[in-house]
């Protein structure tokens, strides 16, 4: 390392200066290639750097004396040979500290186990369904939660004044109110206006399945949510009858919830289908003997359905007029069916839970059931 003192200078001209510099830098190099440890180099630094008896003190006493005509050359040079002190120091440093470290190996420890993630009970239960109607032949289509008064109700034959619409069951965008009534925008309340989308951009024959996430103002409780899933299906052809619509759906359930599970279909009302039908399945727990889950009998409401309403066919056609596409959906012709259903609900028989809370609490202890 370098321990002599610093020269006087007495020529300041520049070829003095490189010289004078140069031998500087050398011996700074020198030294930094002699450091091997942390402690070395922090001992270099102070005798490089070090705010009372560094050498960087001592060359600067030197160039003091240089005449007026040559300071500004001098100080240039001696900041200039500073800064690449600095940065040498710096580096090193950093060069020290990434070095990795070798550290024994306790071979007694045990090993880190990783444990990969899973589906959310829910998603797997609503890629579940959409699986055994993926090996029915159905596609899968998915659309905005966001939609408009037109594809979320008008185009599903919901008159105005019906109480869906309102905003008691309905979250609806703020500042609507200068819009036309059909483009005000809402939060879906069902996975329907996708059908309508579907059948808007395609030309039957179509078999959709639309899985999504939906939103209504209900009061959490045990069974209910604001934020839930569905899973809806249609089916649109020639000949389609209320028969391929039990056939479809029995066999759904039986793949979801075993071969010896039994269907029935109750009349019902949706503005969207007609005629519509409550589709009950035998109680899985008991066998359809009555039980607590089942109320005593037997039964459990699962899902609605039915044969698409012609009005709904007069819209889509209509939307279909209006973006240039031809008429495609007479019912004269063309006949379909729709069903929907709940995921949560589904998801509740499959694995005996009683409070849909679980699903969105975020307990570790109750999603590790489903590792």
């Amino acid at each position: 390392m370098m321990s002599d003192p610093i020269p006087a200078l007495s020529d300041y001209s520049a070829a003095s200066l490189v010289t004078f510099f140069g031998n500087l830098t050398s011996a700074f190099e020198a030294d930094l290639r002699a450091v091997t440890t942390k402690d070395e180099l922090e001992a270099l630094r102070v005798k490089w750097m070090g705010r009372k008896q560094g050498l960087m003190n001592e060359i600067g006493e030197v160039l003091k004396a240089a005449p007026a005509e040559a300071r500004r050359d001098v100080g240039m040079q001696f900041n200039t040979f500073k800064k690449s002190v600095d940065a040498g120091l710096a580096a090193e440093l950093k060069t020290e500290t990434a070095a990795p470290v070798v550290r024994g190996i306790d071979m007694t420890l045990p090993g880190t186990a990783h444990q990969p993630g899973i589906e959310h009970p829910l998603l797997k239960t609503m890629h579940e369904i959409v699986r055994v109607f993926h090996h029915l032949g159905f596609s899968t289509e998915t659309g905005p939660q966001v939609e408009s008064d037109f594809y979320n109700f008008e185009a599903l034959n919901f008159p105005p004044n019906h109480p869906a619409r309102d905003t008691q069951d309905t979250l609806v965008i703020a500042a609507q109110q200068g819009r036309p009534s059909r483009d005000r925008l809402l939060m879906r309340t069902h996975t329907s206006p996708v059908q309508i989308r579907t059948m808007v951009a395609q030309q039957p024959p179509l078999r959709i399945v639309i899985p999504g996430k939906v939103h209504r103002n209900d009061a959490a409780d045990a069974t209910h949510s604001p934020i839930f899933h569905q899973v809806e299906g249609l089916c649109v052809d020639t000949n389609i009858t209320f028969s391929d619509l039990k056939g479809t759906l029995d066999h759904a359930m039986k793949a979801l919830f075993g071969s010896s599970v039994k269907t029935r279909f109750f009349p019902s009302f949706f503005p969207f289908t007609e005629p519509s039908a409550d589709v009950q399945i035998s109680c899985p727990f008991c066998a359809g003997k009555g039980c607590r889950k089942c109320k005593h009998s037997g039964w459990i409401e699962l899902l609605g359905c039915g044969m698409v309403d012609p009005a709904v066919f007069a819209s889509v056609d209509e939307r279909r007029l209006a973006e240039g596409k031809a008429a495609a959906y007479d019912p004269a012709h063309i006949t379909g069916f729709a069903f929907g259903m709940g995921v949560e609900r589904i998801a509740m028989i499959q694995h005996g839970i009683s409070d849909i809370g679980h699903f969105y609490s975020g307990d570790m202890r109750f999603l590790e059931q489903f590792a």
